[in-house]
């Protein structure tokens, strides 16, 4: 899905997926649960509202602990400019798509304003966890419950901001969107944070780098 099985090693590769493809990377921090023993086998799925910081929080871990590996979704649109196959996305036809969904080869999938598909290829991530690599997801809401179905033994952390106000000033912040598109993404982060007690750990983002220590110990990483 846009941010926000068992098949053979042919079909992925076929699909244009190289499951053996390191992963890229896409402030008082409190977290809620502990966790101990074989983390590095657990998926890790984090979620939260837009403008909370995931991304950045995301590239941090990554850029700390290289062996991570990041799911890279798939999607049925084109490329846009400067977009990469395998490493933004995995880009390919409805049609491939379609078989990867016969096949019970996604661990969740949508389609987004009614035009292209997204979804999440099952395969590499269980490759990478049979490896000993720890595996992160980071997705929205609705994909997270899809992602429940398919693999409830993962490991699933909401970041939410330190404060309502704080998140209206971030999305501002951005400067990216218009009043209407501000408005249409604070009614979606508010039906999100409602949703926080749907997960097993919840870290408050008011300070990144702390933030990235948390997570990494949720994953089993330090």
């Amino acid at each position: 899905m846009e941010p926000m099985n068992e098949p053979n090693q042919n079909d992925l590769n076929g699909a244009g997926i190289d499951p053996a493809a390191p992963g890229q990377p896409g402030s008082s921090t409190a977290a809620r649960g502990a966790e101990s023993g074989s983390a590095r086998q657990r998926l890790t799925v984090v979620a939260g509202p837009t403008a909370v910081g995931k991304g950045t929080v995301v590239s941090r871990l990554l850029e700390r602990y290289p062996q991570i590996y990041l799911s890279v979704s798939a999607t049925t649109r084109s490329p846009r400019p400067g977009e990469i196959d395998g490493q933004h996305y995995h880009f390919m036809s409805p049609e491939r798509f379609q078989e990867l969904i016969d096949k019970d080869q996604l661990l969740e999938w949508a389609t987004v304003h009614g035009v292209h598909n997204y979804g999440t290829p099952r395969e590499p991530i269980e490759r990478a966890l049979a490896e000993g690599r720890p595996a992160l997801l980071e997705i929205d809401l609705a994909g997270v419950r899809l992602v429940k179905q398919k693999m409830p033994d993962a490991r699933f952390i909401f970041i939410e901001p330190p404060s309502w106000d704080e998140l209206v000033s971030r999305l501002r912040g951005r400067g990216s969107e218009t009043e209407e598109e501000m408005a249409r993404r604070l009614e979606t982060a508010r039906v999100e944070l409602k949703a926080a007690g749907e997960f097993d750990h919840v870290l408050i983002n008011d300070e990144v780098e702390r933030t990235v220590d948390e997570l990494a110990s949720l994953m089993g990483l330090s």
